[in-house]
């Protein structure tokens, strides 16, 4: 009798057999064989999953009573399912039972399901609907459960009716998003959500009241809890959500009358495309759909709306940019000819004309492919292409995610899960089932590029004199190849063919395959007759061999350059004008990217674009995946930065914008990584709590000190930070594993910092400094409220309240840093001593000329001006501004609305504490000071200049510094 495992390949035969004993120490086991499953079919599971054999082993007597109750030869149906929850739920009498209930309900399911679609027992849509049939039962369990428990201790909420108007309980409503709500979710997925509720008002009957928000927000965390956290159990599904209105920022859960006014008001086009899916999971369905009916207009405008492709290429090339930083051209997702593109193609119609064809206004992909043949918008074959693409892609899928349970769009790289792989979809080998996949991804990026067409996909038809392919290519002698440079104007031959022949015979060009080098040879001459069009094209050519040598082993930007003459263009220029800018390229050259549209390139985004923009790149990164979020944010950061200073150079910024772009730069990214921090940390510990056993918003806030306070970043500043939280430090978490909320605080600080400034492949987002915090390096890294406020009054010296006049809340929760900002206000309005402090600003003046000043020799002229520490630079007017501040706050109160010097002069005119001729005439001065030195960072040089430089500025500065300071 042969072996059950005989008929597979080799390298999965020899796995089964070593681990068959440990799965089935008695062969097929009984309750397998009764329900029709064959020795060759378990055989088959343990082959093609380590999941399937993981539970067969650690679980087989739960499963055993399961598969006898349901048997996995029957199709999995929402019926069954119900009924399956039913059996878990009936002993649930606490939380913790809740959660084990549902996670082994889960287990069960997930087991079945997987089961059935390995060994294609299931087709792809009997998995797709069990998958998402199992998240909506699975919510809405834990949600009825939750919410009864809920109105227990905090009454039932009421508010207006959404379809009568009158006052009646109000329930909560989950929008499903993106694959849950098209019901196409995949066998290991996350899930989006949305929470919302009818209306406004106040809960009744409980032991105390809550406003309808309050309770709905709390009731959000728990369901949240219930299945995203991981217990000895495992987990339910990953919960994200990150796609409701202002993302991690807003509120967990809104009223219907807020979304709507939202997405009427605000609602990016990114969001209509999330939108479209959206259907309502769990909760009460009958005011679900009045809430859906509100937000259609939003989603399907009434015109023929063509604006949707326009914002479908700026998501595809968002998402191109990905593929090329991640490497993940394997991702049969996010790859070219992969799901991704095949759904921008069908919401592209449904966006642009799902308004008029009501048709269109459907979820389920596959139903709308067949109405857009039937309304012949697209001809019949390219929809028979697209179907079967997408049915083979999401069957590939489910493949790769069922093998470990585990959510992973990318091609295996091991010769056994490759032959998986191969083994479930069907086919002798694996490379037989890459010549399939690639056959169909051809043909949906070429439908995806007939009609969605992307800007960096334009080639170039130019011609280019043969005279520098043999430059290139050492085909001339030295003194002809010094020639034919000089001629096309290069100002150092010599150099520039040394740095020519120094890449040509490096070890890297001489190792490089030979597809690379192809390219590289195609690359060059269109090069070096590039630079011919700047003013120093030797100098340009040289900072731009940076960019060349760091890719030469990602040939993949040399094609983007030689496609996109307008990024090549943009590349020379902006090398030609900046060495700053050359070395940023060559550290990041996904930056590239950024070159493509010279329109965003020189227009940076204000920050409302920015908070946007940094969103929408973060949906596809959980919050778990702490690496990733950080080379996200160091990516973002730098093309952010980028533009401003492209910006700058051409002049289409002033001095004063490019700080405020560079501050909003810092403050959106400070705001992210303070909810990924806080969502770390409450994902392992739970909510901080209040003394009133309510969860804390964050109640954490971000101060920032210095340039960033006082709005005044440079491209290469570092952070000045303080954090304050204002919870009960004597209360403690409410997770499973709780720790004191003072630890929790801590931990949070150090997590920010950690996020900020660990150095990884790409580098440090900013180097932070929390030097300025209560007792300084000595001191509690997260200070309370009210141990800020009791320092301050009682401990802090004059120049920790120089330093409070140039703070201000910067990222974290409005009400923290509103407390924050009424702090600020009372201290610096106290009444002072102004001899007194005069003297000790004057000393503390010298203190830091003596130390941080250019050394001078008695008699002699000094040989550079530091135009920031020397006498009559950039701190003796910061230190003035200070002085005066500090000095008149009590009498002018309104002296400490802002924190930048520039504002704050204004307003020291305005109070008549300066001659307002004074007050311009310093700050002319200090703009011209900074503006040097902005201008000298993109030329990478330092804050030291000649010595007779800026000779009436700083007269000036020492004249009043004499007449204010030593009067």
């Amino acid at each position: 009798m042969s072996e059950p495992w005989q008929g597979l390949p080799a390298i999965l035969a020899e796995e089964v057999a070593a681990s068959w004993q440990e799965s089935c120490p008695e062969g097929l086991p009984e309750w397998l064989a009764s329900a029709g499953v064959t020795a060759e079919d378990l055989a088959r599971a343990l082959a093609s999953s380590q999941f399937l054999r993981q539970i067969l082993t650690r679980d087989s007597e739960r499963l055993a009573d399961a598969v006898r109750q349901r048997p996995l030869t029957e199709p999995t149906t929402r019926a069954s399912l119900e009924a399956c929850w039913r059996d878990y739920v009936t002993a649930v009498d606490s939380e913790p039972a809740l959660q084990a209930a549902l996670r082994r309900f889960r287990k069960e399911v997930q087991f079945r399901i997987i089961w059935r679609d390995l060994l294609r027992w299931a087709d792809l849509e009997e998995t797709i609907a069990a998958t998402s049939d199992l998240a909506d039962i699975a919510i809405q369990g834990a949600l009825d459960w939750l919410y009864a428990d809920a109105c227990e201790a905090f009454g039932t909420p009421y508010g207006a009716d959404p379809v009568t108007g009158e006052e009646a309980p109000q329930p909560m409503v989950v929008l499903g998003m993106g694959k849950l709500g098209g019901r196409e979710l995949n066998v290991s997925s996350d899930i989006d959500l949305i929470f919302a509720f009818p209306s406004s008002g106040e809960t009744r009957g409980g032991r105390r009241t809550l406003d309808n928000q309050q309770f709905f927000v709390r009731l959000g965390q728990r369901l949240i809890q219930a299945l995203d956290q991981i217990t000895a159990d495992g987990f339910v599904h990953r919960v994200d959500m990150r796609l409701r209105p202002y993302g991690q920022s807003g509120a967990l859960a809104l009223s219907f009358a807020a979304l709507e006014s939202y997405y009427q008001d605000q609602g990016r086009e990114w969001e209509r495309y999330a939108m479209v899916k959206a259907r309502v999971v769990a909760g009460d369905q009958r005011a679900g759909a009045v809430l859906m009916a509100s937000l259609r207009p939003f989603v399907y405008r009434k015109y023929i709306d063509f604006s949707a492709f326009e914002s479908l290429r700026n998501m595809k090339a968002m998402i191109n940019r990905e593929v090329r930083r991640k490497g993940l051209d394997n991702d049969i997702k996010l790859g070219s000819g992969g799901i991704r593109e095949i759904e921008f193609v069908v919401q592209a119609f449904q966006l642009i004309r799902g308004g008029r064809d009501r048709e269109l206004q459907q979820r389920e992909l596959q139903a709308i492919l067949t109405q857009l043949e039937a309304l012949e918008l697209l001809p019949s074959d390219v929809v028979a292409e697209l179907r079967a693409a997408y049915v083979f892609l999401r069957n590939l899928e489910h493949a790769l995610q069922g093998i470990a349970d585990k959510q992973t769009q990318l091609l295996p790289d091991t010769g056994i899960d490759q032959a998986r792989v191969a083994l479930i979809l069907g086919f002798d080998d694996w490379q037989t089932c890459l010549d399939e996949l690639n056959a169909h991804r051809e043909k949906v990026a070429r439908h995806f590029a007939d009609i969605i067409t992307l800007d960096e996909d334009a080639e170039t038809t130019e011609t280019l004199d043969e005279g520098w392919a043999s430059l290139w290519l050492g085909e001339l002698d030295a003194e002809a190849a010094g020639a034919w440079l000089s001629e096309h104007g290069y100002e150092a031959p010599e150099a520039s063919l040394k740095v020519l022949e120094e890449l040509r015979q490096g070890r890297q060009t001489q190792t490089m395959q030979t597809q690379g080098r192809q390219r590289l040879n195609q690359f060059m001459p269109v090069l070096l007759e590039a630079v011919t069009q700047v003013d120093n094209p030797s100098e340009t050519l040289a900072r731009v061999m940076q960019l060349v040598e760091a890719v030469l082993r990602r040939t993949a930007y040399l094609v983007l350059l030689l496609e996109n003459p307008g990024a090549r263009w943009q590349l020379v220029k902006l090398c030609s004008e900046s060495p700053w800018i050359a070395r940023l390229l060559a550290e990041t050259p996904l930056l590239l990217d950024e070159l493509l549209n010279a329109e965003s390139l020189y227009h940076p985004p204000a920050k409302s674009e920015l908070q946007d923009d940094l969103r929408q790149q973060m949906l596809r990164i959980p919050y778990e995946d702490l690496e990733e979020q950080m080379e996200s944010l160091r990516h973002f950061k730098k093309a952010h930065v980028l533009r401003v200073a492209a910006s700058e150079l051409r002049g289409t910024l002033p001095l004063m914008k490019v700080s405020d772009y560079l501050t909003w730069i810092a403050e959106v990214v400070l705001d992210h990584v303070v909810d990924v921090a806080f969502a770390n940390l409450v994902s392992r510990h739970g909510y901080p709590q209040r003394a009133d056993g309510s969860a804390c918003d964050t109640d954490f806030a971000v101060v920032g000190y210095g340039k960033l306070g006082g709005i005044e970043l440079g491209y290469t500043s570092d952070l000045d930070l303080v954090f304050i939280h204002d919870a009960d430090p004597q209360q403690s978490t409410d997770g499973d594993r709780a720790i004191d909320n003072a630890v929790f605080y801590t931990r949070l600080g150090q997590r920010i910092v950690h996020i900020l400034s660990t150095q990884t492949p790409s580098g440090q987002l900013y180097e932070v400094d929390m030097r300025l915090r209560p007792s300084g390096n000595s001191g509690l890294l997260v200070s309370t409220l009210s141990a800020f406020d009791r320092y301050q009054h009682q401990d802090a010296w004059t120049w920790e309240h120089q330093a409070l006049a140039r703070a201000r809340g910067v990222a974290g929760c409005p009400r923290t840093l509103a407390a924050f900002e009424e702090l600020r206000h009372g201290i610096l309005c106290q009444s002072r001593d102004r001899a007194q402090l005069r003297r000790e600003v004057a000393e503390m003046r010298e203190k830091m000329r003596a130390s941080l000043g250019t050394r001078t020799v008695a008699g002699e002229p000094p040989a550079v001006f530091h135009i920031k520490h020397d006498w009559g630079g950039i701190v003796d007017i910061e230190f003035l501004v200070q002085y005066l501040v500090l000095a008149y706050s009590a009498d002018h109160p309104e002296l400490t609305q802002w924190s930048d010097n520039i504002r704050q002069l204004e307003e020291l005119g305005r109070a008549g504490v300066l001659p307002v001729a004074d007050t311009e005439r310093l700050r002319e001065a200090f703009i011209n000071l900074r503006s040097t030195i902005h201008r000298r960072a993109l030329q990478n040089l330092n804050s030291q200049v000649d010595g007779e430089a800026f000779p009436s500025e700083r007269r000036y500065i020492q004249t009043l510094w004499r007449r204010i300071m030593l009067a």
